[in-house]
């Protein structure tokens, strides 16, 4: 287990990928490899808050394109943690489309994952992380994975994620999400299920910790 400094700048990594790839797989395993010095933050925490809106006129909102996020709150908050403060992270209501009341307090800690399918289209909040990798699986297996999520989690129907695939999730993922992967500097195919290649990145985040704080960069 790495120990936390605070003087030493987090090293931020940024874990993109289309709906169901497998993101928040990898970021659970790099928190689980590397215990209390992780904080994850969750891109989708950030879709904007619409109370001028009916719960209808919300349900048809394009939540896969990149201003459905409040990107510059995110980038606010990256930042935040970077000069070691806390953050309140919104918590969002995916069955009613809105935020909710509450926010979750995140601590800074030396190793910072923000997770999300559209982390690497705006280049202000690219330009936040040190490493980024883009979680590269198969349609198939996304959407299937996306059908079960929304349906055991979201309390979705068939026919309605059926309908939002079409006409917004797979057309801004061949817009947006898999373009972006131009500027992964590390590709996982398959996700969590890629042992070698999540050794292969646990082994260079440690040793990026561990140089950042022998040479005191951030100090």
């Amino acid at each position: 287990m790495l120990q936390a400094d605070v003087m030493s700048r987090p090293y931020v990594i940024g874990v993109a990928g289309g709906s169901g790839s497998g993101k928040s797989t990898i970021a659970k395993k790099i928190a689980e490899a590397c215990g209390p010095d992780v904080c994850i933050i969750e891109q989708d925490a950030y879709y904007r808050d619409r109370p001028d809106l009916s719960f209808e006129e919300r349900c048809n909102l394009n939540f896969d394109h990149p201003d459905a996020i409040e990107t510059e709150l995110l980038v606010a908050h990256i930042q935040a943690l970077k000069r070691g403060e806390s953050i309140q992270v919104p918590i969002y209501d995916f069955i009613n489309h809105k935020r909710s009341q509450k926010t979750r307090l995140v601590q800074p800690a030396p190793i910072i994952v923000v997770e999300g399918i559209l982390l690497f289209v705006e280049p202000q909040l690219r330009a936040e992380f040190d490493l980024k990798l883009f979680i590269d699986t198969d349609p198939d297996i996304r959407v299937f994975r996306r059908i079960r999520r929304d349906m055991e989690k979201r309390g979705r129907t068939f026919e309605a994620i059926r309908k939002q695939y079409y006409e917004t999730v797979r057309p801004m993922h061949l817009q947006f999400v898999e373009p972006s992967k131009r500027w992964a500097d590390v590709i996982i195919p398959e996700g969590g299920h890629n042992t070698v290649a999540l050794d292969l990145v646990l082994t260079k985040i440690r040793a990026e910790v561990v140089a950042r704080r022998a040479g005191g960069i951030g100090r």
